[in-house]
């Protein structure tokens, strides 16, 4: 049975090549849109869980107590580690993992020098965390402070073909470090990414004041590996003790977080986990689910707008003996065959476009074919779509009498006529939807990329300082030589990469501070001339000069600072830093840097070049940008040989902090246009289905003398009904959900009427055009042709 109801399945899909070939169009661009969006959220679902013990495996997360508020960042002490291995029985290992903002430096061998990100660990990291060993092992590879472990690629670029086991690296051009292991490429979805791990006893080598850091220096991260992960709860209870049991007046809690969760639950508040990118794969698995049944929708529709022409075959085969639910059988068969045929095309499509998708997202996605549950989800959406693409249609077509349907076709389908309907609307409101959403979406992408951040980033340009420049006099000799060709108009140090968060301190006190204010201040080093450079504006007071040898005890604070110390005129107010006294001699204006769409942070910035690790310079607006880039390196090349001079530029650093809204912007928009596509399919199926209701009754008005408006109008009329009704539906599910979305923002726009009208012009244009070729085409058509049997 089940080989003749695919052999008729087989003929119906050759007898009528035009429906077969709109209904797997259709179905095959939803179900390739639904994968691609399935296998991003696989994609990210997946990050770390190459980890063999990752339900083991826990980052140490901390919460700082602000004035009764929590905030939650990932970076502790780095005295917990060591603390709690001793204290609490639970745990089988811990690692510190380096949080350093100079964490990229020169790694050479021979001739050939790169920029490499190196992490500093404990050697118990690569017991947590398991890799492919390519060369050496996890025992004996950090083993010793001067041990390095590299990555493959790493090897390629210093050694190429030869064996690096054993090989010295110059490390920042000072010391020198032997290679003790190699390891795979780390895959991009995971969380922590390095092209080099050395030993945490080098760091304490290289910054010496580490080692007489507190409780309340928090420098680094601390990942646990659990004995058992029941020992949860006793281990996260113990942390949570631990900082208050050593200092008594902090402001820090620290709590363990499963490492599993670390990438897509990043967003904290008042120390609870409240979403993040969860909320982006969620989002993306409705989408996913949505395409899909927009596809199968407009499969039933298409379907059941050939019921005349299937129901005297059901009446046919109910005459000689079939039963419904051999009917039924032989209608889900047709469908799932589609659905397979649609598949595979959709495959074809997937693997053309997924190049397109990794570079634009930056990721690498791949489809894994060797892989069960590749095979298992690709069963179940065939299946799936085939069952419910086919049931409606199936039980529908099914249900018709033989009797009635032998005398003739009149009246048979008209109580499909509501359901159909209720689909289309369904179809379009989703659709709609999406629409509005991607409107609303791109257009506060657009607000923040216009909003000034009150400094320029246009011409401003930043490199790190090393080698060379980490010598006062040959740093000062640089800058002239830069001020001398005319490239540079500005130029000053500052802390980190200027697009980077920075170091915060609870210790900062002012006249007239509470006993109990717990403030958190952010702070940054600069350099001379830091306003002039980066263009914000000095709103009272001045900025640091040479001119003022008393600088090195004054800080500048931005508004957001004097706010929260109550002060409307700060400058020349005292405040104390720790025990240091310092002279408040500027007030700058707010400016967002290191995020967008968030208001500014209480900052202070104090002259230190010492602990400055980045030189900003204002490119002449006058001068060609690449020239200028390269009469900078130029010159750095001179004075700095050993260095490559890697110029970067700030704009581009500001663009990553919106990576994932223009993800979110690039893939609603793409995905939406396919659920306009496809339900537009869905339209002219019901369009189909009305021109075999009403052929005759157009007829007849034509031999009476209506003329082709008034037929298009009547044909038309209804249709658009069903839109508005969609629009009516949409609006409210889409305002919510954009309502939702925007809450994240500090600077966000108003939700205004303009993206629900846009998107309502737009589906109507789009359905009146869908459903006029069709009309136009009854209207047209030859009265004689429909009435000749009357």
């Amino acid at each position: 049975m089940v080989f003749l109801n695919l052999k008729i399945a087989l003929r119906n899909l050759k007898k009528n090549k035009g429906f077969s070939l709109i209904n797997i169009g259709g179905l095959a661009i939803g179900m390739a849109s639904c994968l691609m969006l399935l296998l991003y959220v696989s994609y990210e679902w997946g990050y770390d869980k190459q980890f063999k013990a990752i339900d083991r495996i826990f980052i140490s997360r901390l919460n700082i107590n602000i004035n009764g508020k929590l905030a939650t960042t990932i970076a502790t002490p780095d005295k917990l580690a060591g603390t709690a291995l001793q204290s609490l029985p639970g745990i089988e290992q811990v690692s510190r993992f380096s949080l350093s903002s100079d964490n990229n430096k020169l790694f050479s061998y021979g001739r050939e020098s790169y920029k490499l990100s190196g992490s500093f660990v404990d050697p118990s990291f690569l017991q947590i965390f398991d890799h492919k060993f390519l060369y050496g092992n996890a025992a004996t590879a950090l083993n010793k402070p001067n041990s390095v472990l590299i990555t493959a690629a790493t090897a390629k670029k210093l050694f190429g073909n030869q064996n690096p086991l054993g090989q010295s690296i110059k490390y920042d051009n000072r010391k020198f470090l032997k290679v003790t292991a190699v390891i795979e490429d780390l895959p991009k979805n995971q969380s922590l990414q390095y092209d080099a791990l050395l030993n945490w006893d080098f760091y304490t080598q290289e910054h010496p004041e580490s080692r007489e850091n507190g409780w309340g220096s928090i420098t680094c991260m601390t990942f646990f590996k659990l004995k058992d992960k029941s020992q949860f709860a006793a281990v996260d209870a113990g942390l949570r003790r631990m900082i208050k049991a050593h200092d008594e007046h902090t402001q820090l809690e620290a709590f363990l977080f499963p490492f599993a969760k670390f990438h897509l639950y990043n967003e904290f508040t008042n120390g609870k986990p409240s979403g993040g990118r969860i909320d982006q794969v969620k989002l993306f698995s409705f989408l996913a689910f949505c395409v899909l049944l927009i596809a199968s929708i407009n499969y039933m529709n298409l379907s059941t707008a050939r019921s005349e022409k299937r129901a005297r075959e059901v009446g046919v085969r109910k005459a000689l003996g079939s039963t419904r639910g051999s009917l039924i059988g032989q209608f889900i068969i047709e469908s799932v065959l589609l659905s397979l045929i649609a598949v595979i095309i959709a495959f074809g499509l997937l693997e053309l476009s997924l190049p397109y998708f990794n570079n634009l997202l930056n990721i690498a996605m791949e489809i894994s074919y060797n892989a069960y549950p590749f095979w298992l989800t690709l069963i179940t959406l065939v299946l799936l779509t085939g069952f419910l693409a086919g049931s409606y249609p199936a039980f529908y077509l099914s249900s018709f009498t033989p009797i009635k349907v032998l005398k003739g076709f009149t009246g048979i389908g008209k109580s499909s006529l509501p359901v159909r309907k209720i689909l289309v609307v369904l179809q379009f409101s989703l659709s709609i939807c999406m629409i509005i959403c991607a409107i609303i979406i791109y257009s506060q992408i657009q607000y923040m990329r216009n909003k000034p951040l009150g400094f320029s980033q246009n011409n401003l340009v930043q490199m790190n300082l090393e080698g060379e420049w980490r010598k006062p006099e040959k740093l000062e000799l640089f800058k002239a030589e830069l001020k001398k060709t005319g490239v540079v108009s500005s130029l000053t140090e500052f802390a980190q990469s200027f697009a980077q968060n920075g170091e915060i301190t609870g210790d900062f006190s002012w006249p007239g501070k509470a006993k109990n204010d717990k403030s958190v201040i952010d702070f940054r080093s600069i350099g001379y001339n830091f306003s002039a450079t980066i263009d914000a504006e000095i709103l009272k007071g001045r900025d640091f000069s040479p001119k003022f040898v008393a600088d090195t005890a004054s800080i500048i604070v931005n508004e957001a600072l004097a706010e929260t110390m109550g002060i409307s005129n700060p400058v020349g107010k005292m405040v104390r830093w720790g025990d240091s006294p310092l002279t408040i001699v500027g007030l700058i204006k707010n400016f967002s840097n290191e995020r967008v769409g968030t208001k500014a942070l209480p900052t202070f910035f104090y002259y230190n070049v010492n602990r400055s690790n980045v030189l900003l310079m204002r490119i002449n607006p006058e001068e060609n940008l690449s020239a200028a880039v390269n009469t900078i390196k130029r010159i750095s090349q001179q004075l700095n040989p050993s260095y490559p001079a890697e110029i970067t530029f700030v704009s581009d650093d500001m663009k990553g902090h919106m990576k994932n809204e223009q993800l979110l912007s690039v893939l609603s928009n793409f995905f939406g246009g396919f659920a306009i596509l496809i339900s537009c399919l869905g339209l002219l199926g019901l369009a189909l289905y009305m021109a075999e209701q009403r052929k005759k009754e157009i007829s007849i008005r034509k031999v009476l003398g209506a003329d082709l408006k008034s037929i298009l109008i009547l044909l038309n009329k209804d249709f658009i009904k069903l839109v508005l009704i969609a629009n009516v539906i949409a609006f409210p599910v889409a305002f919510i959900f954009a309502g939702n979305w925007l809450k994240s923002y500090d600077y966000k726009i108003a939700i205004a009427a303009g993206p629900f009208i846009l998107a309502a012009v737009m589906s109507l244009c789009i359905a009146l055009l869908t459903i006029s070729m069709q009309s136009f085409k009854i209207a047209k058509a030859n009265a004689v042709d429909a009435l000749k049997y009357e």
